[in-house]
C-alpha cells in the first residue's frame, strides 16, 4: 500500500515538473500552444475592456467637452503639419498609430503599428517595467516619409512612408528618440531582464543589496540601426554621487527597511536630449554632444558628457515627475513638469507647467501656463516642443489634448482626442514638421495603413 501511493505521489510529481518545465519552453521559445494562448488573451482583453470589466491603462477619464481642431488664431500658428501618436479604436481593438494632421484636423498621411508584423512573438512578450504594450512612445519623421518609432520597452524600427519595416532593433528601446548633429539618434532604453549589477559594478550596487533592476539605458543608434553607445544610467549615478536620490525616491514608496523593498523601476528615465553645436557657446557649463536626461522616478534632470560619464549640472527641487527637458537656447533648458498631485485635475498643485531653468545662473521661469485659469494637467506622459516662431507646441498627454501656445501663453491652435464611453486615450507625443501636403504626395503612398512586413 505504501509502494502504490509513493508512486502515485511520484507520477503526480513528475507530471507537475514536465508541465511547469514544457510551460517554461512555451512562454521562452514559442512552443505549441502560444500562439493560441496569446491570441486567446488579446481577445479576451477587447472583449473586457469592451463590456467594461476591465479598463485599458491608456484610457482616461474625458476633461474637455469637445474634440478634433479648434483654431482661434490660424495666422499666428507655426506653418507646417502635426504628427500625433495615439491610440484609436478599429475593428481589430484599440490600435497604436501616427497620424500626420493639417491645421484643420484632417488626416495627411497615418501609420497604423501592428506590434506582430515588426517584431517576433518572443520579442513581444518580455518583460517589462510597466504594461503599456502595446504602446508607441517615441518618434522621428525624416524628410522622405521615413518613420523611427519606439514600441514601448520592446524595441525600435525604421518604417517606411507606405509601411515597410527596414530594420528593428530589440534594446528595450523606450520613451524618446532625439537627432544629433552628426545624424544619429539618443534613445532611451532598458536591459532585457532585470539585473543586479554592471560591468562597473559586478557585486551590485552599493545599498541595494545586490537586488536586480531594469536597469535604464542611453543609446546611441545610426540612422541605419547600428547600436553605437550603450550607457547604463545607474553607473552614472552611482560614478557621480548622485545615488542619494534613490534614497529620496524611497521615501515615497513608503520607505522600505532593507534593499528588498526597493521596487524594480528605481529611475525611469523618459528623455534623452543632445545639445547641438549650433546652440553650445549660450551654454557655458556644457559642450556640443553634451546629453539631457530626465530621471522621472527620482524627478532629476542632468546633463552629462557620454564620453566620460560626467554630469556637469543637475537639479532635482524645480521639477516633480517631468519629462522632455530640451535645450532651448540662450542658456535656458525647457522641461515639462508634471506636478502629479494625485488629483484627477491638478487642483493641489495648479497642474503641470512648462518650467525653463538656466543652469549657470540657476534661474527658473515658467512659461507655461501665464494665467491661474488655463488649465494644463497630466500626472504621466507629456511632451513640449519649441517652435521657430516662438510658439510651443503642448501635449496634454492623460486629457487626450495638444495645444499650440504663443509666446504669452494664448492659445492658436488645438487638437482634441475623440471620446469612447466617457474616456480618451493617452496622446503620447505631437509634434510640429516642416511639410506641406506637396511634400506628403511625393512620398508616393496614399496612406500607410498596417504594418505587416517583418525585419527579422
Amino acid at each position: 500500500m505504501i509502494a502504490r501511493s509513493f508512486e502515485k505521489v511520484a507520477f503526480v510529481l513528475s507530471v507537475a515538473i514536465l508541465t511547469f518545465v514544457y510551460g517554461v519552453a512555451v512562454g521562452k521559445w514559442g512552443w505549441f500552444p502560444h500562439d493560441f494562448l496569446q491570441q486567446s488573451l488579446k481577445e479576451a482583453q477587447t472583449v473586457a475592456a469592451a463590456v467594461g470589466w476591465s479598463d485599458p491603462g491608456f484610457l482616461h477619464p474625458q476633461r474637455y467637452d469637445r474634440a478634433g481642431t479648434r483654431r482661434p488664431q490660424p495666422e499666428r500658428m507655426q506653418p507646417g503639419l502635426t504628427l500625433i501618436t495615439s491610440k484609436w479604436k478599429t475593428g481589430d481593438g484599440w490600435m497604436p498609430m501616427l497620424k500626420l494632421v493639417d491645421r484643420g484636423g484632417e488626416v495627411v498621411h497615418q501609420w497604423r503599428i501592428d506590434p506582430e508584423g515588426i517584431f517576433s512573438s518572443q520579442v513581444l512578450d518580455r518583460q517589462a517595467p510597466t504594461a503599456m504594450w502595446p504602446n508607441v512612445h517615441g518618434s522621428y519623421l525624416f524628410a522622405d516619409g521615413d518613420l523611427l518609432v519606439n514600441l514601448e520597452y520592446i524595441g525600435m524600427a525604421r518604417l517606411g512612408a507606405c509601411g515597410d519595416v527596414r530594420w528593428t532593433m530589440a534594446e528595450g528601446n523606450h520613451h524618446s528618440i532625439a537627432r544629433a548633429d552628426d545624424g544619429t539618434f539618443w534613445v532611451s532604453g532598458v536591459s532585457r531582464t532585470p539585473q543586479a549589477g554592471s560591468e562597473m559594478y559586478p557585486d551590485g550596487y552599493p545599498g541595494l543589496g545586490g537586488k536586480k533592476f531594469w536597469l535604464d539605458r542611453v543609446l546611441q543608434v545610426s540612422a541605419d540601426g547600428t547600436l553605437l553607445a550603450d550607457i547604463n544610467v545607474l553607473d552614472v549615478l552611482y560614478e557621480n554621487d548622485l545615488e542619494h536620490y534613490i534614497s529620496r525616491y524611497l521615501e515615497e514608496e513608503p520607505y522600505p527597511t532593507n534593499a528588498k523593498g526597493v521596487p524594480t523601476d528605481v529611475t525611469h528615465i523618459n528623455d534623452v536630449e543632445p545639445l547641438s553645436a549650433s546652440m553650445a557657446d549660450e551654454y557655458p557649463l556644457f559642450e556640443a554632444g553634451d546629453l539631457a536626461v530626465s530621471v522621472r522616478h527620482l524627478n532629476l534632470v542632468f546633463v552629462f558628457d557620454p564620453e566620460t560619464l560626467e554630469v556637469k549640472w543637475h537639479a532635482s527641487d524645480p521639477f516633480l515627475h517631468q519629462h522632455d527637458p530640451d535645450f532651448v537656447g540662450n542658456g535656458w533648458i525647457g522641461v515639462f513638469s508634471n506636478n502629479n498631485d494625485l488629483t484627477s485635475d491638478g487642483s493641489m498643485l495648479g497642474g503641470s507647467t512648462i518650467k525653463f531653468v538656466r543652469p549657470h545662473t540657476s534661474a527658473t521661469e515658467i512659461r507655461y501656463p501665464t494665467a491661474p485659469r488655463q488649465p494644463f494637467y497630466t500626472p504621466n506622459g507629456g511632451k513640449w516642443q519649441q517652435l521657430d516662431n516662438g510658439n510651443m507646441l503642448l501635449t496634454e498627454s492623460a486629457a487626450g489634448r495638444v495645444l499650440e501656445v504663443d509666446s504669452t501663453g494664448q492659445t492658436v491652435w488645438e487638437w482634441v482626442h475623440s471620446p469612447y464611453q466617457g474616456k480618451v486615450p493617452s496622446v503620447q507625443k505631437a509634434t510640429r514638421y516642416d511639410l506641406t501636403r506637396e511634400d506628403v504626395a511625393a512620398w508616393g503612398c496614399a496612406s500607410a495603413d498596417t504594418l505587416s512586413t517583418s525585419a527579422q
